[in-house]
């Protein structure tokens, strides 16, 4: 093992006597280089190898080229980089190599590689990695497209780029992204020798010895692979995004047309495929240029119009709840646009409102868009039609809790009559343990609109729901209400009737504890039970509970000699990281920095 070190120390000196030659470094340096890589080097030679102690010494490694390049530019010296970085890049890469061969899954330590390599390395090493590395990992398909980019980018090598991608198809012959990934390759080779072809005629150079073939510059080679997409991935969406890939260049419009005219013949059944054909109305050419603000109004409103116009053609043949999504879609998104012309706002409005109930009609609205729905009604002041529509969502979607909760929200803001029946018929249809938002909504309407033996009979309820989390929340609420409609002694009785009835939460005693300091005498017997009970369901995990209570002991009424027994007994009951983070508060505290 020694003499491997040796031998590899040995040829690291004539790189850093020459770094100091040239006086890039002192030799004070270049003895703390030689001692680090010493240290670093005999790690890697243990029985026992670690991965962290291979990238420590690449790390080291990349830190001293920086530091070189840095030094460079401060002398001013640009000389002898075959003799000085060249070997440390291949140390780097040698060591990279060992690391590789001993922990070949590990795809980040590969893609570290690749990364340096296109920072300080050459191409053809790129290349050699980027191959080592897809021998080993080819189940991957973003390292394909990965090693691609590289070919076409870092080594301009479309021939390359194209071969791995020929490769990788091989291996995932229906991956999306990889069909994507290579039609956009062979698209920016075709613009690239386009854009080369122009620069040679505008500099007047023959352009028939490079033989240009037509059909490339026109790009028919990813028309090929286009063809070979579609075949084997039969999805509208997937041709969507190969179209809109080809329409990022302005040579295609061949290619174009060809897509759209497979997209229209092969999907009439996708809802995508017309929502597709229905916004390409948006961008159809239309009349020149409108000067006026009404004008052009006019126009965007007849070209929403033509939009509908297909939607409702997709409806007679695609009557899904799909299609009406993507037509409500629509509608909504041109409602929410911004615009001064209130015109095109009320016929936007409308418009929206219509496609609406028509969805709904059909039985095909999604139980999202009912709130979209009952937003613009109220924002519209129609609050006959919201307070209906509110109550027919809840009858068509009666085990939503969302659909429920806003519905109910919406009918108590309107004062409805509906809504005391209405929470009682969502509780009954509801799945129990997801009903808590529902009895927190309607603790806070019966609080402010019912009469107080009602909302007593309401809480009472609540407290006995066999579902801990509503129980819980409902002892918060009714020790709240108790306060607000009885003064403390309601309250007191209120917390002396629950204290033993678990589960607890820790707000239901913070709210306890705050009501009695509230009172102009506080009793600091009634603080320290009111801790002391909290403390029995949450000692071990709750640092800030104890805090509390400490703090509340060096207050006013309290007794700081109690203090120090509080901190023992925090320390005994806090488990696992709570111990250290209560600590350092107390520690806080102490010193006055809390």
């Amino acid at each position: 093992m020694a003499d491997l070190v040796q031998q590899r120390l040995e040829d690291i000196i004539p790189t850093l006597e020459q770094l100091e030659r040239v006086g890039l470094v002192t030799n004070k340096e270049v003895k703390s280089m030689l001692k680090r890589s010493t240290a670093l080097e005999y790690k890697l030679q243990r029985t026992v190898q670690s991965k962290d102690d291979f990238i420590t010494f690449i790390q080291y490694e990349i830190n001293v080229l920086e530091l070189i390049k840095k030094r460079r530019s401060r002398i001013g010296y640009h000389f002898k980089r075959e003799e000085i970085e060249f070997p440390i890049i291949h140390r780097i890469n040698s060591i990279f190599r060992r690391a590789e061969t001993k922990w070949q899954e590990d795809v980040q330590l590969w893609l570290s590689h690749v990364a340096f390599l296109k920072k300080w390395g050459t191409k053809g090493q790129l290349s050699k990695v980027l191959s080592s590395m897809l021998a080993i990992h080819p189940d991957k398909p973003a390292l394909w497209i990965m090693a691609a980019k590289c070919e076409m980018e870092d080594r301009n090598s479309s021939e390359s780029a194209r071969h791995l991608f020929l490769r990788a198809l091989r291996f995932h012959p229906q991956n999306k992204k990889v069909y994507q990934e290579y039609f956009r390759m062979e698209l920016m080779h075709a613009e690239k020798l386009r854009k080369q072809q122009e620069e040679m005629k505008q500099a007047k150079i023959d352009v028939e010895e490079y033989n240009f073939v037509p059909e490339i510059l026109s790009g028919k080679l990813a028309e090929v692979v286009y063809r070979d997409a579609a075949q084997k991935i039969k999805e509208a969406e997937f041709i969507l995004s190969l179209l809109q890939i080809a329409a990022i260049f302005d040579f295609t419009k061949e290619l174009q047309d060809t897509i759209l005219q497979d997209l229209q013949s092969q999907y009439v059944d996708d809802c995508l495929m017309w929502d597709f054909m229905a916004k390409r109305e948006l961008a159809a050419a239309g009349a020149s240029e409108l000067q006026s603000a009404k004008g052009r109004a006019f126009e965007i409103d007849r070209r929403e119009e033509r939009c509908c116009v297909v939607y409702e053609e997709a409806l007679k043949s695609l009557n899904t709840e799909a299609m009406w999504t993507c037509y409500v879609t629509f509608c909504l998104e041109r409602y929410k646009r911004k615009t001064n012309i209130s015109e095109l706002k009320e016929k936007r409005k409308k418009r929206l409102l219509r496609v609406l109930q028509s969805a709904h009609d059909a039985k095909l609205l999604q139980e999202t868009y009912y709130n979209n729905w009952l937003q613009v009604l109220l924002s519209s002041g129609d609050t006959v039609s919201a307070t209906q529509i509110a109550i027919t969502a809840t009858q068509r979607f009666s085990q939503s809790v969302e659909m429920w909760r806003f519905s109910l929200q919406t009918l108590v803001h309107l004062e409805s009559t509906e809504a005391g029946h209405l929470f009682q018929e969502a509780l009954k249809h509801v799945n129990p343990k997801e009903s808590l938002p529902l009895w927190q909504l309607q603790a806070d309407w019966s609080m402010i609109s019912q009469k107080p033996e009602d909302t007593e009979t309401f809480f009472q309820k609540g407290l006995l729901s066999p579902v801990p989390a509503v129980s819980s929340a409902m002892k918060e609420k009714y020790l709240e209400w108790s306060y607000k409609t009885g003064g403390y002694k309601r309250a007191r009785k209120a917390f002396t009737s629950l204290h033993e009835h678990r589960p607890f939460t820790k707000a239901f005693f913070m709210k306890m504890i705050e009501i009695e300091k509230e009172q102009e005498t506080p009793k600091m017997s009634n603080l320290r039970d009111y801790y002391e009970r909290a403390l029995r369901e949450f000692s071990s995990s709750d640092e800030d509970l104890w805090m509390n209570y400490i703090k509340e002991e060096l207050g006013r009424h309290g007794n700081p000699e109690n203090c120090g027994k509080l901190h023992w007994r925090a320390v005994k009951s806090l488990e696992g990281e709570s111990v250290e983070r209560f600590t350092t508060k107390y520690t806080l505290l102490q010193t006055g920095h809390m």
